[in-house]
């Protein structure tokens, strides 16, 4: 590994950890430029700095406190980011239960930071993950060059 790949892989390491410190500018500090959010399979996107501060923002106030319990279930790097996937025990929005969630989230790689993340899983952990910013989604259209 280069010296980039292994700031990067540092820079996602960061991430994860700040995500969890409630630190909303140390969170950002981790991005560069207009960050891409990519939500599959049900195919939704964002662009862009301020939606990621506004994403990031109700992660904190909202969604960290529904959520009851999580285990990593593999984490890998490549040169294009690192992958995570975890199960996670919520309560969704609208609902009074906890439920559990498969996710894998790929954190992308940029130049010197990260450029969003392509995430799988269940639209009913999205609309939680991402609360207002839903209904300002695009759909994603597929990108030539990888079909």
């Amino acid at each position: 590994m280069g010296t980039s790949l292994v700031h990067l892989i540092g820079v996602a390491s960061r991430h994860a950890l700040t995500e969890s410190g409630q630190d909303l500018d140390a969170i950002l500090a981790t991005m560069e430029g207009e960050p891409t959010y990519q939500y599959f399979p049900v195919g939704r996107s964002f662009t862009g700095y301020e939606k990621t501060r506004r994403l990031y923002r109700h992660f904190i106030d909202d969604v960290q406190p529904r959520i009851a319990n999580y285990h990593v279930i593999s984490e890998s790097v490549g040169p294009q980011g690192v992958v995570q996937e975890y199960d996670i025990q919520i309560r969704l929005i609208g609902e009074t239960e906890l439920s559990w969630h498969r996710i894998m989230a790929i954190l992308v790689f940029g130049e010197q930071g990260l450029t969003g993340e392509r995430m799988y899983s269940d639209e009913a952990l999205f609309r939680t993950l991402t609360g207002p910013i839903w209904d300002e989604m695009e759909p994603i259209s597929p990108d030539p060059q990888q079909i």
